[in-house]
């Protein structure tokens, strides 16, 4: 890859940022479509977000993903969101036109993909969401889209859940979505055939947490698919629990390639070469 002065920006914000795998990905398929962009992580404080997507526009910065903590506070600075976005309430895509910034939410898409492929009566499955935050909300979206008749929500501060029900009455599915606190975890264990980590609990470097405690998951159902969202490390504690149980576990990198491979076409207008984009995040 050979940078000139006629190199066009891409990048991802987020705080902190050194963990991410986005740019190994999108360089990688930058690369094979012989393109003259780059992209670039950059750590941009909440306190500075403000600042950071006017300084982007001052160097004509064509997109971004956007991660944590940045998914719903870039809201208010987006001239357009997409639908999706709005029903989710977080955006991690942006990019730049002349009228400003647009934005979207590609994570439902990279959610929805893996679990398309298994064969399940989603009408029959009732999911429990460990998190509350701009993921969490995706997931929310795509398991309403799969058919969940309910969809369990857990966390540990009750203002923050009250706030959170609250936030989809005018969405449609509020009448979905139950909100438990966490000692009520182990009951919803029991019951539940899709089990969602949301959380950053066992992310890089605090690989030796789970979210759940090992006694827990004996009481899960052999049919359980227990899916974490944390692509580093692969597989996290969590998942490695739910495999003992003889769970079907599923890891963030296939949701990160396939949202990065639909944020990357949004950027681009190119196919993505979405083979080469997973090579380089294995790698």
């Amino acid at each position: 890859m050979i940078i000139t002065g006629k190199t066009r920006l891409l990048g991802v914000i987020g705080y902190p940022i050194e963990h991410s795998l986005s740019p190994k990905m999108h360089n990688a398929a930058i690369s094979y479509l012989k393109l003259d962009y780059i992209y670039l992580p950059f750590p941009v404080p909440p306190q500075q977000l403000h600042q950071a997507m006017a300084g982007f526009e001052a160097i004509s910065l064509v997109g971004l993903s956007v991660t944590i903590p940045h998914k719903q506070a870039i809201m208010p600075l987006l001239k357009q969101i997409s639908p999706t976005a709005l029903a989710i309430g977080a955006v991690n895509t942006v990019w730049w036109s002349e009228s400003g910034w647009h934005g979207t939410n590609t994570d439902l898409y990279g959610f929805l993909s893996p679990l398309r492929l298994l064969e399940r009566d989603w009408t029959q499955v009732t999911p429990v969401i460990l998190g509350h935050g701009g993921a969490a909300r995706a997931v929310i979206v795509g398991c309403s889209e799969l058919g969940c008749p309910e969809i369990h929500v857990v966390g540990r501060n009750k203002d923050k859940l009250d706030f959170f029900k609250d936030s989809w009455r005018s969405t449609g599915l509020e009448s979905q979505i139950y909100t438990h606190s966490w000692d009520k975890i182990e009951g919803l264990l029991c019951q539940t055939d899709l089990l969602v980590n949301t959380t950053p609990v066992g992310m890089t470097p605090q690989i030796q947490d789970s979210p759940i405690q090992e006694k827990l998951w004996d009481k899960i159902k052999p049919s359980l698919i227990a899916y974490d969202l944390i692509y580093t490390p692969s597989p996290t504690l969590f998942l490695q629990q739910a495999k003992e149980r003889g769970a079907y576990i599923i890891d963030g990198g296939e949701m990160l390639v396939q949202q990065g491979a639909a944020a990357f076409e949004i950027w681009l207008g190119k196919t993505a070469p979405v083979e080469i984009m997973r090579e380089a995040f294995q790698n």
